[in-house]
C-alpha cells in the first residue's frame, strides 16, 4: 500500500512520459503509478509542478561543495561532495580520484569503502582516473605522479571490494593482459588520457575495456590517416563514452558529430568532471582551489591551470542536461537518459538506477522548464536545495499559479519534441 502520491507534475519514467498520473511512494520505494482519476478521495498527496524524472547518475565527480576528493579522501568529504551534487539532481555518483601518490590512492579507496559501509547517500562506487596514464596526454594530471601499473597497484584495486569500480587507463601504459585481469574481477575499464593509436585502442577493447573517459579531451585525435582514440571510440559502436557538455571542453559541433556517429543508441552519457567549485557560488577573489599543489582558477565559466590547461569543470548535471537539450538540440527525453539510464547501464547499475518503476528506490528529481533542479529525493527523502523549491502542498486540493502553469507547459512542449 502506498503512503503518498506525488501529483501535478509530468512523469518521465526513463522510457516514456506520463501525464495526469500520480507517482506512488511508500517509505524509500516507488510503488507504482496511477491515473489521477483513480486515486481515492482520501489519498495523501504532495502537489508538484514541472517534470519529475529519475535521479541523475554521474560517473566522474572530482569534487563539489568546496571539497576536492584528492585533498579530502574521507567519508565526511564524500558526504559533502554528494550533498552538493544532489542539489542539482545527481542522486548517485562515483567520486573520482585523479592521479596521486600510492598512499593517497589507498586512502581514497578506504574512504569509499567506509562511506559505502556506512550507507552514505549518493556514493555508488569509485572512479580512479589514473595514475596509469600517458604523460603526453596528461591534461591537468601531475606528470610527476603518473606511473605504470605494478603488481601492488593491481592487488590494491582487485582487493578493494568496491562493487562499482571504474578505472581510467591509457592502453599504451596498461597492457591488454592487465585489462583482461581487471575486467575478470569486475572492474569497469575506461580508456583516457592516452596518445594511443587505433590498433592499441582496439586491442584494449578486445581485452574488455568498455568505456572512454571524457571523449575528445586529453586523447589522440582523429585525422584522415590516424583515427586515434577518438576515431576508435566512434568506430566501435559498443563502446560507451562520457561527454563533458559544458560547451567549453568540446565544441558543440564535435558533440553533434559524436552523437551522429555512434551506431548503437544509448552509448554516449553525460558527465560533469566536476571540481570543488561545482555546486557553490563564490566571490571572484575566491574562485580558485589547489590541485596537487597547483592553483586552478575559474574565469568565464572555465577552470584552468596557470598555463590555460582545462582542469575539470564547475558543471552540475542539471546544467549538462540543459546544454544537451537546448544547445545541442537533443530531445529532452534522450538528454535525460544520457544523465541517468545510460551511465547506470555502463556501470551495471541499471537494476537499481536510471528508471522510475515499481520496486526501485525513490531517487527522483523535479525539473522546471529550464531543466534546472528544483527538488530532489534520495530513497524517498527530500533534500534541501540551493534554488527555491517549486510550490507544493499535501492534500487533494489546490491550484497552480499562472507562472507555474506556464513553466509546466514549456517543459511539456520540450518533451513533446522528443
Amino acid at each position: 500500500m502506498f503512503q503518498i502520491a506525488l501529483v501535478g507534475a509530468r512523469i518521465f519514467t526513463g522510457d516514456t512520459t506520463l501525464v495526469d498520473h500520480a507517482l506512488l511512494l511508500a517509505d524509500d520505494r516507488i510503488i507504482g503509478f496511477a491515473p489521477m482519476a483513480s486515486l481515492p478521495r482520501d489519498t495523501r498527496m504532495q502537489r508538484l509542478e514541472g517534470l519529475l524524472v529519475p535521479g541523475f547518475v554521474d560517473v566522474q565527480v572530482n569534487g563539489g561543495g568546496g571539497v576536492l576528493f584528492n585533498e579530502d579522501p574521507s567519508p565526511e568529504g564524500l558526504n559533502t561532495i554528494a550533498s552538493a551534487h544532489a542539489r542539482h539532481g545527481s542522486t548517485a555518483l562515483l567520486p573520482t580520484f585523479i592521479t596521486d601518490r600510492p598512499d593517497a590512492m589507498r586512502a581514497a579507496i578506504g574512504a569509499v569503502q567506509a562511506a559505502i559501509e556506512a550507507g552514505t547517500p549518493g556514493i555508488a562506487g569509485l572512479h580512479l582516473e589514473g595514475p596509469f596514464l600517458s604523460p603526453a596526454r596528461r591534461g591537468a594530471h601531475d606528470p610527476a605522479l603518473i606511473r605504470p601499473m605494478g603488481e601492488e597497484d593491481m592487488v590494491l584495486i582487485l582487493e578493494s571490494g568496491i562493487e562499482h569500480l571504474l578505472l581510467t587507463v591509457a592502453p599504451e601504459i596498461v597492457s591488454p593482459e592487465q585489462i583482461e585481469r581487471l575486467v575478470r574481477a569486475g572492474v569497469t575499464v575506461s580508456l583516457g588520457h592516452s596518445d594511443a593509436d587505433a590498433d592499441t585502442v582496439f586491442a584494449a577493447i578486445d581485452a574488455g575495456a568498455t568505456g572512454v573517459t571524457h571523449l575528445f579531451n586529453a586523447m589522440s585525435q582523429m585525422t584522415g590517416r590516424a583515427p586515434g582514440l577518438v576515431g576508435a571510440a566512434l568506430e566501435r559502436g559498443e563502446i560507451w563514452a562520457g561527454l563533458i557538455a559544458d560547451l567549453h571542453h568540446v565544441d558543440p559541433v564535435m558533440l553533434r558529430i559524436a552523437l551522429a556517429s555512434k551506431r548503437l543508441p544509448g552509448r554516449l552519457m553525460l558527465v560533469t568532471d566536476a571540481m570543488p567549485l561545482a555546486g557553490i557560488e563564490l566571490d571572484d577573489d575566491e574562485d580558485e582551489f589547489l590541485l596537487n599543489g597547483r592553483t586552478v582558477r575559474r574565469e568565464d565559466g572555465r577552470l584552468t591551470l596557470a598555463d590555460g590547461t582545462l582542469a575539470g569543470s564547475d558543471l552540475t548535471m542539471d546544467r549538462a542536461v540543459a546544454h544537451a537539450a537546448f544547445d545541442l538540440d537533443i530531445p529532452v527525453e534522450e538528454a535525460l537518459r544520457m544523465a541517468s539510464l545510460y551511465p547506470a547501464r555502463f556501470m551495471r547499475m541499471e537494476r537499481t538506477h536510471g528508471r522510475l518503476e515499481a520496486g526501485r528506490a525513490a531517487d527522483l528529481v523535479l525539473l522546471d522548464n529550464e531543466l534546472t533542479c528544483q527538488r530532489c529525493w534520495r530513497r524517498g527523502v527530500e533534500l534541501p536545495q540551493l534554488v527555491a523549491p517549486a510550490s507544493s502542498s499535501t492534500g487533494s486540493s489546490g491550484s497552480s499559479s499562472e507562472e507555474a502553469a506556464s513553466a509546466a507547459a514549456s517543459a511539456a512542449s520540450s518533451i513533446a519534441r522528443a
